[in-house]
C-alpha cells in the first residue's frame, strides 16, 4: 500500500473556487476574533440552513488562526464533512486535502464514485489505520503517535499526539492506505466533541 503525502499540487485553482466560502463575513476581518462557544453557533446554523439534514456537529478544533469542523450523520454515526472556520471574518469553508479529494460522498470527488463507493467494508480497517498512520510517523521522524480513527467516507482522520497532547492531524485512505498529514493546521489550543468532552493545550 502506498504511502507519503500527496503535494498540495492536487488543490486545484479551479477547486478552490468551487469550495470558496460557505458563509460567513466574506473575508472581511470581524472587530473580535471568533472564539469557540460562537464557532459552534456559526456551524449550528450553518447545518440548519444549507438543507443538511440528518448532520450534527460532531467536533471542534480550535488551532492559533482558525477551527477545524467535523460533522457527523446522525442515522449511521459515520463521519461526514471537515470544514475549516476562519477565527478572523467567521467564514466557514470546507477543508483541503482528504475531506475534498478522498470523500467518496461528500467531497468533490463524491459525485464521480458512484454510488457503491459508499457502501460495503473498507479495504482498510480502522485497526490498521492507527498502523499505517504510526508507521508513518516514525518515518517522517514526527515523534508523534496517532490516536483513535474517525472514520468518513473513504478514509479516516486521526489525531497526533506527542508527550500524550494533540499535536496535529492526518488521514489514511481506506482504500489505498495512503498517509496525508494536515500540515495547515498550526499550534492547537482548545478541542470540544459533541459529547461536551473538552480537551485544552497544557
Amino acid at each position: 500500500m502506498g504511502q507519503g503525502i500527496p503535494g498540495m499540487g492536487m488543490m486545484s485553482s479551479s477547486m478552490m473556487g468551487m469550495h470558496g466560502n460557505m458563509m460567513g463575513s466574506g473575508g472581511v476581518d470581524l472587530k473580535e476574533p471568533v472564539d469557540l462557544e460562537t464557532a459552534k453557533e456559526l456551524v449550528n446554523d450553518y447545518l440548519k440552513t444549507s438543507g443538511m439534514e440528518g448532520i450534527s456537529l460532531a467536533e471542534l478544533m480550535e488551532f492559533d488562526t482558525h477551527f477545524y469542523v467535523e460533522t457527523r450523520e446522525d442515522q449511521s454515526g459515520k463521519y461526514a464533512h471537515e470544514f475549516i472556520l476562519d477565527k478572523r471574518t467567521g467564514s466557514l469553508s470546507p477543508e483541503m486535502g482528504p475531506n475534498m479529494m478522498w470523500n467518496v460522498k461528500y467531497g468533490h470527488m463524491g459525485g464521480m464514485m458512484g454510488a457503491g463507493a459508499t457502501s460495503g467494508k473498507p479495504m482498510v480497517s480502522a485497526e490498521n489505520a492507527v498502523k499505517l498512520a504510526n508507521e508513518f510517523l516514525v518515518r517522517e521522524s514526527t515523534r508523534e503517535t496517532a490516536a483513535e480513527p474517525h472514520e468518513f467516507y473513504g478514509y479516516y482522520t486521526l489525531h497526533t499526539l506527542k508527550d500524550g497532547k494533540i499535536a496535529g492531524m492526518l488521514s489514511v485512505n481506506s482504500a489505498t492506505g495512503q498517509v496525508w498529514y494536515h500540515t495547515w493546521h498550526g499550534q492547537f489550543i482548545n478541542m470540544e466533541s459533541a459529547d461536551g468532552h473538552a480537551h485544552q493545550e497544557a
